[in-house]
């Protein structure tokens, strides 16, 4: 016990590197994220905590709870790189720890240490915990109230439900209806103490949840009915509008891709689905459920998983506990080494990442062989190693660390190149001391959502307003200064690349 004790705690640096380290290091990218921040910013300065505004406007497409907590960091002097993304960052981290609680309290401290540890450092919750949107919001404050609620589950004790209630009032903060739905499952409670648990987690739930909604609804009227419930729940679910029309079995493979390097262990953990455990059973409904669930509209966005992976992760955490004691899987000694191996997603994606996440993934190109792809090789035979010696915790600590400098790897080689290839803030440092001689002409939307953040005031179209100075774009590339009198061309500083 002390042994393992003491290697959680090394678990603290390898947190710090994956949530922490060079948070910054891209500004602000796609149309969600500066969209949101501009948002909470418009809180911060304003006051209004009620009514989301986008440039003035009102904007209903999410409610406020990730409004609200990055207000909070812009009233706190974050900058506007970090407002958005720390409180992001730091719920995600703050998840951690009570996931492992709840799952020692369940299943004993070593199924919860590896659970722990496949969820900390699985691809999309690291991902998603890094940039300033819902997903990992609802996903945290979901999963809190679902973990909450297995004790009732299990056994009928309800003496957590009005905490599982609250969460789940701000879960319903964090992104409307969806975990309304997500939380089915909870139909698996013991029967003859229903009608009760549902007062004790519904009555928490609205005291949270609902003040909010009132509060908006007085202030903005029908408006608000629409826009929110039936365009962003009603047509996001069934109109294609939306321009995220995926096929139905989309969420199938992402599912795998998203819990990278751990994929394999999503297949040890369906071995033992059999095991008649009505706490094994509500994980599995959770994660069964919101699949079919997700997989149902035509509008689908990759983000949308992320509140599956917490019962995932602990279903992999213990069938990998039980397997220690079970010869009947011999002791999983294959699953770990080939976790290891999917390591080499980290090199291999790293060069496509900025082409990836400007343009989307089928236009960025596979990269040619690199002899860093043969680490997750070495990594492999280690795991092997500390498995034949039953050292089981220190091989699931190897692997994630083996994550969490793929992780660092990325934040060092390449975001830098997705800051220039996909975030408006290079150009607005380009563009900041002269931004009264600009105007924007014609360029795609992720670009023009991330410049109005960083310009405070959007700058006009060139069309309605022409400046000396327009930013243009050639599709396939980031936006560019030119002019169209070359008399100007000595007021703009030479770094700034003007295309004449």
């Amino acid at each position: 016990m002390k042994r393992g004790t003491s290697l959680l705690w090394a678990v603290v640096p390898l947190l710090y590197f994956a949530y922490f380290f060079r948070l910054t290091a891209a500004g602000v990218i796609l149309p969600d994220e500066p969209r949101y921040a501009s948002v909470a910013r418009a809180m911060a300065h304003s006051g209004d905590v009620v009514t989301p505004r986008l440039w003035g406007e009102p904007w209903f497409e999410k409610p406020p709870l990730t409004y609200w907590m990055a207000a909070m960091a812009f009233r706190f002097g974050a900058g506007p790189d970090l407002a958005p993304r720390l409180p992001v960052a730091l719920l995600a981290v703050a998840f951690l720890p009570f996931f492992y609680w709840i799952l020692r309290r369940e299943f004993g401290w070593r199924a919860a240490a590896f659970a722990t540890l496949i969820l900390a450092t699985s691809g999309e919750w690291l991902l998603y915990s890094a940039v300033g949107v819902t997903d990992l919001p609802l996903s945290a404050t979901f999963s809190a109230g679902m973990l909450l609620a297995i004790p009732w589950i299990s056994r009928g004790d309800q003496k957590w439900l009005p905490w599982a209630g609250a969460m789940f009032g701000l879960a319903i903060l964090a992104k409307g209806l969806v975990p309304v739905v997500l939380a089915l499952p909870l139909l698996l409670g013991v029967p003859h103490r229903f009608p009760r648990a549902v007062g004790r987690l519904v009555f928490p739930c609205l005291l949270v949840a609902a003040p909010w909604y009132v509060a908006c609804y007085l202030q903005n009227g029908v408006g608000f009915l629409k826009e929110f419930f039936w365009k962003h729940h009603v047509e996001r679910a069934f109109s294609g509008a939306l321009l995220h029309r995926q096929p139905i079995w989309y969420y199938a493979p992402v599912l795998l891709v998203a819990l990278i390097p751990w994929t394999p262990l999503a297949a040890l953990a369906a071995t033992r689905l059999g095991i008649p455990d009505r706490r094994r059973r509500f994980l599995s409904a959770w994660a069964i459920w919101g699949l079919l669930f997700f997989s149902l509209p035509v509008n689908k966005l990759p983000g949308y998983l992320l509140p599956l992976l917490p019962p995932v992760a602990a279903l992999a955490g213990v069938a990998l506990a039980e397997s220690e004691v079970d010869p009947g899987t011999g002791r999983a000694r294959f699953w770990l080494p080939a976790c290891a191996l999917l390591l080499i997603a980290f090199p291999v994606a790293g060069p496509m990442l900025p082409q990836a996440i400007a343009w989307g993934s089928s236009k960025a190109a596979v990269p040619s062989f690199r002899w860093t792809w043969l680490l997750p090789v070495a990594a492999a035979g280690l795991v092997w190693l500390l498995e034949a010696r039953r050292m089981r915790l220190a091989a699931v600590f190897l692997v994630a660390a083996g994550a969490t400098t793929g992780v660092v790897y990325w934040k060092i080689a390449f975001l830098p190149q997705v800051d220039r290839a996909a975030s408006a803030r290079p150009i607005w440092k380009r563009i900041a001391p002269v931004a009264d001689q600009v105007c924007v002409d014609n360029i795609h939307r992720n670009w023009r959502y991330g410049l109005n953040y960083y310009t405070g005031t959007p700058l006009p179209e060139c069309s309605v307003e022409s400046r000396p100075l327009h930013i243009q774009q050639i599709p396939g590339q980031p936006p560019q200064l030119t002019t169209v009198d070359p008399l100007v061309y000595h007021i703009v500083p030479s770094q700034f690349q003007v295309t004449l």
